[in-house]
C-alpha cells in the first residue's frame, strides 16, 4: 500500500499548483507484484528513459502505487485491481494537497500491467469491488478513471484460450524460451517443442468453441462480425484486414520495408501469418491443464498455489485441479463491465498491440475495442507492424493523444 508521487519542478513554484493531467503507470508483468517504481531506466529499452521520466518531462504529474501481485498469500485475484482502485482513491481524497487534477487520471500498462489499466477504465465505481476495497481500508472515494492506455493486454482470460487456439490452428509445435540466471544477470535460451497429443485434442476442441463465443457478443463494424463453425468469416476478416492496415501504414511511412510472403496487396494468408509470427505457448495457453501457467497462479488462493478459471481446463485437468470461484474471474475481466450501467466507463482508449505478438492472440485486443466502440468510448486502437509483445515504445504518441483527450 504505497505509492510514489512526482511533479515537474516548474509546477510546484509559486505556491499554487496547476490541474495538469496524472500520469498513473503500472509496471505489473506476469500478473507478479508491481513495483514502486520510480523515474529512470526504461524496462523495455535499457538505454532511454521510462515511461515516468519521460511523463515529468511532458509536464504531467505522475502516481505510480505498487500493487500485490500472484505470490501467495496476499496478491491473489483480485487484489492486482483493487489496489490499482486504491490508489485512485487516495489521490481523490487528497486531491486539495496534491497537484494534478484527479478529473484527468490516466492509466498505462504493458501485458499484464495493460490488462489492469483495461479493467481500471471498464470497471469505474463498480459496486462488485467495494468489499475488497473495504477490506484493506481504501478510503470511499470514486475510483473511475479518464483514459486507458493499454499495451498488448493480457485480458479476457477467461476466453483468451479459445481465441489463440483460433488464431495459432493447424499450428502445433511452439517456440519459447526458459529463464535462468548467470551472475546475477537474466539469460534467456530458446525452447522449441511439439505439442502432445493430448494437447493437439485441446488445441483443436478450444478453436471449435471460440465462434460460439464471438457470435455472442454482437460484435459490429460496418457489419456484423461473426464467425462460422469452422472459425471463417466476417470477424476473421475484420482481424485480416487490421493487419492489412498495419501493413499499408508501414509502407506508407517510408521506413525500409520487405513484404513478407503471406502478404498481397489486398490480402493476408492468415494461416501463414500465424506461422511466420510462431506459436509461443502450447494449449491451452493460459489455463493450463497441468496448473503451470501465471494465470493458473493468479487464480489461486491463500491455501492453493494455483486454480483452473476454465471449465474447459477444469473438466480436462491433468492434476485434479479445483475451479476458482466465479466472481474472482469476473472481477479480472473487462468485458463483463463495458455497458454494465453500473460501471462507470473511461471515455477515451488507447490500445495498441503488435502484428508480432505471440503472447496472446490479435482477436483479444480486436474485441475489446469493439466492445468499447459499441458502448460509446472513443477508441484509438492499432496493431503496429512487426512490434513484439511490448510496450512504451510510442510514448510522444501517447503523450499526445492525451493532451488532445485532456482538450
Amino acid at each position: 500500500q504505497r505509492m510514489n508521487i512526482f511533479a515537474p519542478e516548474a509546477l510546484c513554484e509559486g505556491g499554487k499548483l496547476p490541474r495538469v493531467p496524472i500520469f498513473m503507470p503500472t509496471l505489473a508483468g506476469g500478473y507478479m507484484p508491481a513495483p514502486l517504481a520510480e523515474p529512470g531506466v526504461s524496462f523495455f529499452s535499457p538505454n532511454e528513459k521510462n515511461s515516468l521520466f519521460r511523463a515529468l518531462e511532458h509536464g504531467y504529474v505522475v502516481a505510480c502505487p505498487a500493487l500485490r501481485g500472484r505470490i501467495r498469500p496476499y496478491g491473489k485475484a483480485p487484489a492486482c485491481i483493487v489496489d490499482y482502485k486504491a490508489a485512485v482513491r487516495f489521490l481523490r481524497h487528497f486531491s486539495d494537497l496534491l497537484p494534478g487534477d484527479t478529473e484527468k487520471i490516466v492509466t498505462s500498462g504493458t501485458s499484464a500491467g495493460g490488462a489492469l489499466s483495461a479493467l481500471m477504465g471498464a470497471t469505474g465505481n463498480h459496486g462488485d469491488y467495494e468489499e475488497f476495497l473495504s477490506q484493506i481500508g481504501a478510503f470511499e472515494e470514486r475510483d473511475d478513471v479518464f483514459a486507458a492506455s493499454c499495451y498488448c493486454p493480457i485480458t479476457n482470460l477467461d476466453n483468451a484460450d479459445m481465441a489463440y487456439e483460433w488464431q495459432f490452428s493447424q499450428i502445433y509445435e511452439y517456440d519459447s524460451w526458459k529463464m535462468s540466471f548467470e551472475n546475477g544477470k537474466p539469460v534467456h535460451t530458446p525452447v522449441h517443442g511439439a505439442m502432445p497429443e493430448n494437447r493437439i485434442k485441446a488445441s483443436k476442441e478450444l478453436s471449435q468453441l471460440f465462434p460460439e463465443y464471438v457470435n455472442s457478443l454482437d460484435l459490429r463494424g460496418e457489419s456484423s462480425l461473426v464467425l462460422d463453425q469452422y472459425g471463417n468469416g466476417s470477424f476473421k476478416d475484420h482481424i485480416k484486414h487490421l493487419v492489412l492496415k498495419s501493413a499499408q501504414a508501414e509502407m506508407a511511412s517510408g521506413r525500409p520495408f520487405e513484404r513478407p510472403a503471406w502478404l498481397s496487396e489486398n490480402d493476408i494468408d492468415f494461416l501463414e501469418y500465424a506461422k511466420a509470427v510462431t506459436r509461443m505457448k502450447s494449449a491451452p495457453a493460459f489455463d493450463d491443464l497441468a496448473l503451470s501457467s501465471p494465470e493458473n497462479n493468479l487464480f489461486g488462493t491463500e491455501d492453493l498455489h494455483a486454480r483452473h478459471f476454465t471449465s474447459y481446463s477444469h473438466d480436462s485437468s491433468e492434476s485434479g485441479g479445483e475451479l476458482a470461484d466465479s466472481l474472482s474471474v469476473r472481477l479480472l475481466n473487462p468485458m463483463g463491465f463495458i455497458g454494465d450501467p453500473g460501471a462507470t466507463c473511461a471515455k477515451h482508449w488507447r490500445i495498441r498491440h503488435g502484428t508480432a505478438d505471440r503472447d496472446t492472440s490479435l482477436a483479444i485486443s480486436a474485441i475489446l475495442d469493439l466492445k468499447l466502440r459499441s458502448s460509446g468510448a472513443s477508441v484509438d486502437y492499432h496493431l503496429p507492424w512487426n512490434v513484439p509483445h511490448s510496450g512504451d515504445y510510442d510514448l510522444e504518441e501517447l503523450f499526445s493523444w492525451i493532451d488532445v483527450a485532456c482538450q
